[in-house]
């Protein structure tokens, strides 16, 4: 497959169990041939979990291309904790991280050390000057915990004021959401690279629980229209399929620095929109 004239990227979570390690060692491998510029890891806080995230980031690193850029977050510990993560991806050359916040692990009653991402971010370049590239996300239908569109863009600024290459979007369906978040952060002096998140539509049910969990909006046709194929999978995957490839040619019509894929380890689906976008 030829390299797409447009950013390119895929997310991964780590997998949990023989079988998980297995699908994204297939799913790594068939999306690798559409050549992208990077592959994220999501972060996993604590125990086996985060074991998992540096054994998956490790893993993908053993290749040459593309480069992988590990999701790092607030629930990391402590600076000693997090720095002895990071000096073991210097280790392995690995020089770009995805800094977040995060989510409070159930049954934590507060975040880490490190209360918001632009703190972390701080840290990093406090600790390792011009070393790290740091990548962060944003939210162009707002965090479900924000409390007004103006704090969110604040927050968003100290981040990015804190030093940051591009920011990567949570995932949406609205393509006009995206718009005007990129304008309203232009004229608040927010000027790095925005980044859309997509994720293909591949089942129902799990869509909906990620815009529950995320804030995004499914806009009302589109859920009875999904709805509509009741158990027919192979019928929503087509249709999603069929709806992810506009939404990106829209996007790309538009000018954005490109498009990262939450492939949730599985390669076909992002696959057959990625081919068509680059056919």
């Amino acid at each position: 497959m030829n390299k797409p004239d447009f950013g390119l990227s895929f997310e991964f979570f780590p997998p949990k169990t023989a079988e998980q390690k297995v699908i994204l060692e297939n799913t790594q491998k068939q999306l690798r041939k559409a050549r992208p510029d990077f592959f994220s890891v999501t972060f996993g806080a604590g125990g086996s979990t985060l074991t998992a995230t540096t054994e998956t980031v490790l893993g993908l690193k053993q290749h040459d291309t593309p480069k992988v850029i590990p999701h790092l977050s607030c629930m990391g510990g402590t600076p000693e904790d997090i720095k002895q993560l990071l000096n073991k991806y210097l280790e392995h050359g690995i020089t770009d991280i995805l800094a977040l916040r995060g989510d409070v692990p159930s049954g934590m009653g507060s975040v880490g050390y490190f209360r918001y991402a632009n703190e972390l971010i701080e840290f990093i370049h406090q600790e390792y000057p011009d070393t790290f590239k740091i990548t962060v996300g944003c939210y162009p239908e707002i965090h479900p915990e924000s409390v007004s569109l103006a704090t969110e863009l604040k927050y968003f600024k100290q981040k990015v004021n804190a030093g940051v290459e591009r920011a990567i979007t949570q995932f949406f369906f609205n393509p006009e959401a995206y718009f005007q978040y990129v304008d309203l952060c232009q004229k608040n002096g927010i000027d790095v690279p925005i980044t859309p998140g997509i994720m293909p539509i591949t089942n129902y049910s799990n869509i909906k629980r990620f815009c529950g969990f995320c804030g995004t909006d499914m806009p009302r046709w589109l859920h009875y229209k999904l709805q509509s194929y009741g158990d027919d999978r192979n019928a929503i995957q087509d249709f999603g399929t069929e709806y992810t490839i506009r939404l990106c040619q829209q996007l790309l019509d538009q000018g954005v620095p490109g498009i990262h894929f939450y492939t949730l380890n599985r390669a076909k689906a992002t696959l057959d929109v990625v081919r068509a976008l680059n056919g």
